[in-house]
């Protein structure tokens, strides 16, 4: 990646999307296509262990994706990319991708995303919405326990005007393996 651009966007569809980090000039929604919201990496530091982890969001591919971009300043390019690496790039089970988003004015940009590498032994794709709810429901990482993740993002998606149906019922599973017999 490099710096040599007229603007400079990342795209965010997790956490990123309402705790940036960074300064911004300019953010809207998006839609990523290609690639789908999933909760399909293994957690093993922030929501999980190496022993019992948890579950993050990833970019997998497939479908297409309403998430959050964010124009930064061209003079903050390579502090936000650094910033950016030593989030995302803990494990290094995300690639770091320039990928087109479209935003709601139409207009088509490139923007610095992180996608997850299938090929690395934290990617849990293809778990269906029970078995996804039962490794939030108990996983616990640094950062707190995996369900305030999955719950918090989808009410930020919510607030945001985002509907995410299968993190919502990952969301409702957990809630319900919580209710009284």
């Amino acid at each position: 990646m490099t710096g040599d651009m007229d603007e400079f966007w990342v795209f965010g569809y997790g956490s990123l999307m309402w705790n940036p980090g960074f300064d911004y000039v300019e953010r809207a929604v998006a839609t990523l296509n290609g690639y789908r919201r999933a909760l399909c990496v293994r957690s093993w530091v922030h929501r999980g262990t190496e022993e019992k982890p948890g579950l993050v969001l990833g970019l997998d591919r497939g479908g297409s994706c309403r998430g959050m971009a964010f124009r930064v300043e061209l003079a903050k390019f390579d502090q936000v990319v650094d910033y950016l690496r030593e989030r995302e790039l803990v494990t290094n089970v995300y690639l770091e991708r320039t990928l087109p988003v479209m935003l709601p004015d139409r207009r088509r940009v490139q923007a610095l995303t992180y996608i997850c590498d299938r090929a690395h032994n934290q990617y849990a794709g293809g778990l269906d919405v029970l078995e996804a709810a039962a490794v939030v429901d108990t996983a616990v990482g640094r950062s707190g326990p995996n369900d305030a993740y999955v719950f918090n993002t989808v009410d930020h998606l919510r607030e945001i005007g985002i509907r995410d149906h299968w993190l919502e019922s990952v969301a409702s599973e957990v809630r319900r393996l919580r209710a009284p017999a």
